[in-house]
C-alpha cells in the first residue's frame, strides 16, 4: 500500500512539474506594455585595447512619459554586461579617450547637454563644457588633447557671452513674433531662429571653445547628412568636416553638401569637393594619405545612390570605388593597416557588409542575410562589432570575426522579457509587380498561429517613398504589434523602395500613384491566392508618410478593403508644396511646381479623387508635423466626413511627423487597434 502511495505520488508530483513548466514556458502576444518596456540599444563603441564595448541603452517611462538613457559597457570577449552611469538625466554618445582610460559622453544632468567625463572602471563624473548653447557630438583628437563638439549659435556672435545675452533677451521677450527673410526657415519639427550649428574644438582638459565653421552654414549640414560629418586628421591637425554653402538650401542645391577642411586652431578653409550634388560622412585613412567619403551624382535628388569615393590628400584627385556597383554606401570603416575600406549597404529588406581592396580595387561580399548597422572595427583589424536585429527581436551587439565570418551574440538586454513574448519571424515572398518585375515583400503571422483558421490581413505601407520595409524591430510601425491581436500582416518594397538597385529606386519619381500602387494591389492578390489562411473579406492597409499618401490614393481608387489607416500623408500635393520645408523633395518627385508643372501635381493628388472616397479611414497627424504640414490631415479628413465615410481623426499637438512620447505612442496604438477591431473582427 506504500509502495503505491509512493508511485501515485511520484506521479501527481511529476504531473504537477510538469504543468508548472508548461505555464512558465507559455508565451503571449506582445501588448504595448511590453514594447513600451523593451531596452533599446544602440551606439556601440570599442574601447582601444579592443577589449571593452560601450555603448547606450535607452529606456522609456510611460508615467513620466519621457525616456532616458544611460552608458553601459560590455566585454568583447563576451560577458554581463554593467550599467556605467545611471543618472535620472539623459547620458549618452559614449567616446573613448585614445589611451582608453576615459569616456566622454553628452549628459544633460546639469541642465543643458555638455560634454561630461568619466573613468570606464566607474566613479563619478565631471563636467567638461558649460556653453549657454550646449555641446553635442563629442570626439576625441587622435592626440587625445582635443574635443570636436558642435552647437547651435548665432553666427554673428563673437562669443558665448553674445549667444547667452541673445537667448536671454529672446526668451524674457513678450513678442513671439518671427521674421523671415528668405525659405527654409523651419525643419522637420523645429524653427530656425536665424542660429546655425557651428564645430568647435575645445582642450580635452576644459578651456576656451574655438568655433572652426565661422559663418551662416550649418555643420552638420541641416539635411542629408551623415552620422559621421566631422574628423579628426590622424595626425590631430586639422580636421575635416561637412556643410553647404549654397544660398538657397530650399531648392535643388539644397542637396549640395560638400568636404571641408580646417585646422584645429581655425583660420583658413579649403573646400574640397565640388560636386553639385550631396557629398558626406568623411573618413580619414589611418596613415592620413585619403579621406573616404559617400557621394552622390544628381543634384536635387536625395535618394540619389551614394557611391564611395577616395580623396587622395597628396595630389588631391578623388576616385570613384562603387562606380560600377549598383548599391548605396551606408557605413564606412578603414582597416587599421589601411588596406581595406569596409562599407555596409542595403540589400533586398536587410544590411549587408562588404569590403574593398584598395590595391586591388575588388568588391568582395563578407556578410548578408542580417539586418546589422553602426559598425565598428577592433584596433588589430580582425573583429568587426555592430547592432543587429530582427522583425522579431530588438537591437543587441554582436561581434564578426573576419576570418572566421562567426557572428556571436555580445549582448542580450532583454532577454528576460522577449522569453515571455511569442513573436513571429518574418517569411519573404516575391510576385510579378508592375512592368512585370520581381517585387519583395515580408509575411508576418499572428502568435499563436493556426494555418487551418481565417485571419484578417493587414497591408503596411511604407514612407520614403525612397525607403523599404526591413527586417528590422521597427519603433514606430512596428509588425509585432499590429499581429499581436490576430492578423497577418504584410509589407511590401514596391517600386521606388530603396535595396533593389538604383533604377528601381528612381521608378517612382513622377509616377507615385502608378507602379507603387500597382505592386500593392498586384501584391495583394498574390497574397489570396497563395495562403489559403488570409480572409480576403477582411483587409486594412495602413501607412504614414509616403505610405499615409498612398492611403489616400487608396481611398479614391479601391474598396477592396474593410478600413484604412492614413498616418501623416500627403492629401493634395499643391498645397503640400506650399507649405513643406524641403522644397527639393517635391520639385524633385513632380519635376516642378504646380504652376510650371501644373498636370503631374493633379494627376497624382489624392485631394482630385474625392468623389470616390468610400472605405472607413482612420487619419493621424501631429501638429509639429513641418514635413507634411498638419493642414494635410485636416484636409483628408475634411473631405472623408463631408463624403460621409466613417472617419475618426487622431490629433497630436505635441508631436512631429512622429509620435515618440510614451503616452502618446499608448493611445496611438490603442487607437490602431480599436479602429482594425472595429472593421476585421
Amino acid at each position: 500500500m506504500k509502495k503505491i502511495f509512493v508511485i501515485i505520488s511520484s506521479i501527481l508530483l511529476f504531473t504537477l512539474c510538469i504543468q508548472v513548466f508548461q505555464a512558465g514556458s507559455q508565451t503571449r502576444p506582445i501588448s504595448f506594455e511590453d514594447f513600451i518596456r523593451i531596452k533599446r540599444v544602440s551606439d556601440p563603441q570599442i574601447s582601444p585595447k579592443s577589449d571593452l564595448i560601450a555603448f547606450v541603452v535607452t529606456e522609456m517611462d510611460k508615467e513620466k512619459n519621457s525616456s532616458n538613457s544611460d552608458i553601459w559597457i560590455v566585454p568583447l570577449s563576451g560577458g554581463a554586461p554593467w550599467r556605467l552611469t545611471s543618472n535620472p538625466k539623459a547620458d549618452y554618445r559614449p567616446r573613448w579617450s585614445p589611451d582608453g582610460k576615459r569616456i566622454a559622453f553628452i549628459s544633460t544632468r546639469g541642465g543643458s547637454p555638455q560634454i561630461w567625463m568619466i573613468d570606464p572602471k566607474g566613479g563619478e563624473a565631471y563636467q567638461v563644457t558649460q556653453l549657454s548653447t550646449g555641446a553635442s557630438g563629442v570626439i576625441w583628437s587622435p592626440s587625445g588633447l582635443h574635443f570636436a563638439f558642435t552647437s547651435s549659435v548665432y553666427p554673428d556672435c563673437p562669443d558665448d557671452d553674445c549667444n547667452k545675452k541673445r537667448n536671454e533677451k529672446i526668451a524674457k521677450s513678450a513678442v513671439k513674433a518671427k521674421v523671415f527673410h528668405q525659405l527654409l526657415f523651419r525643419h522637420w519639427n523645429s524653427w530656425q531662429d536665424e542660429k546655425r550649428s557651428h564645430l568647435f574644438i575645445t582642450p580635452a582638459g576644459g578651456g576656451k571653445a574655438i568655433d572652426v565653421t565661422p559663418g551662416n552654414y550649418d555643420t552638420p549640414p541641416i539635411s542629408l547628412g551623415s552620422a559621421h560629418d566631422y574628423t579628426f586628421s590622424p595626425d590631430g591637425k586639422y580636421i575635416c568636416f561637412v556643410r553647404n554653402t549654397d544660398p538657397e538650401l530650399n531648392i535643388s542645391l539644397g542637396t549640395n553638401n560638400d568636404l571641408f577642411i580646417s585646422p584645429i586652431e581655425g583660420g583658413t578653409i579649403r573646400q574640397i569637393t565640388s560636386n553639385k550634388a550631396n557629398d558626406n560622412s568623411p573618413h580619414y585613412s589611418p596613415d592620413g594619405r585619403y579621406i573616404a567619403y559617400r557621394a552622390m551624382a544628381r543634384p536635387g535628388f536625395e535618394a540619389d545612390k551614394y557611391s564611395l569615393f577616395l580623396y587622395d590628400l597628396n595630389n588631391q584627385k578623388t576616385s570613384n570605388l562603387t562606380e560600377k556597383l549598383d548599391i548605396s554606401v551606408n557605413d564606412i570603416l578603414w582597416s587599421p593597416d589601411n588596406s581595406t575600406v569596409y562599407i555596409s549597404f542595403q540589400e533586398k529588406g536587410r544590411i549587408s557588409l562588404g569590403k574593398i581592396s584598395l590595391k586591388k580595387k575588388k568588391f568582395e561580399k563578407i556578410l548578408h542575410g542580417h539586418y546589422i548597422s553602426s559598425p565598428c572595427i577592433s584596433s588589430d583589424g580582425k573583429k568587426l562589432i555592430f547592432l543587429k536585429q530582427g522583425i522579431n527581436h530588438p537591437t543587441d551587439i554582436f561581434s564578426f570575426d573576419l576570418r572566421t565570418e562567426k557572428v556571436i551574440p555580445l549582448t542580450a538586454i532583454n532577454k528576460k522579457l522577449l522569453s515571455k513574448l511569442e513573436m513571429n519571424s518574418a517569411e519573404e515572398f516575391w510576385f510579378d509587380g508592375a512592368e512585370q518585375d520581381k517585387v519583395h515583400g515580408f509575411l508576418v503571422k499572428p502568435p499563436s498561429f493556426d494555418p487551418s483558421k481565417k485571419y484578417p490581413l493587414v497591408m503596411l505601407i511604407h514612407g520614403g517613398p525612397q525607403g523599404a520595409f526591413s527586417d528590422n524591430f521597427h519603433y514606430r510601425w512596428n509588425a509585432q504589434m499590429f499581429a499581436a491581436p490576430g492578423y497577418v500582416t504584410a509589407l511590401i518594397n514596391f517600386h521606388g523602395s530603396t535595396g533593389y538597385g538604383q533604377s528601381f529606386t528612381d521608378s517612382i519619381t513622377g509616377d507615385w500613384g502608378g507602379k507603387p500602387y500597382e505592386d500593392i494591389m498586384n501584391g495583394l492578390d498574390h497574397l489570396l491566392s497563395r495562403y489559403n489562411f488570409i480572409d480576403k473579406n477582411r483587409l486594412a492597409a495602413a501607412g504614414a508618410s509616403y505610405g499615409g499618401y498612398m492611403v489616400n490614393w487608396i481611398e479614391g481608387h479601391t474598396a477592396r478593403f474593410s478600413c484604412l489607416i492614413s498616418h501623416a500623408g500627403v492629401y493634395d500635393l499643391r498645397s503640400m508644396h506650399g507649405a513643406t520645408e524641403e522644397l527639393w523633395f517635391p520639385e524633385w518627385e513632380f519635376k516642378g511646381t504646380p504652376w510650371s508643372n501644373k498636370e503631374m501635381y493633379e494627376k497624382w493628388s489624392p485631394s482630385f479623387f474625392v468623389q470616390n472616397f468610400k472605405t472607413p479611414c482612420l487619419v493621424i497627424h501631429g501638429q509639429r508635423d513641418f514635413r507634411v504640414p498638419v493642414t494635410q490631415g485636416f484636409q483628408f479628413f475634411t473631405a472623408l466626413q463631408r463624403m460621409n465615410v466613417p472617419s475618426q481623426m487622431l490629433y497630436f499637438p505635441n508631436e512631429d511627423h512622429f509620435v515618440q512620447k510614451p503616452q502618446n505612442a499608448e493611445l496611438w496604438w490603442k487607437t490602431v487597434h480599436d479602429w482594425l477591431a472595429k472593421y476585421l473582427k
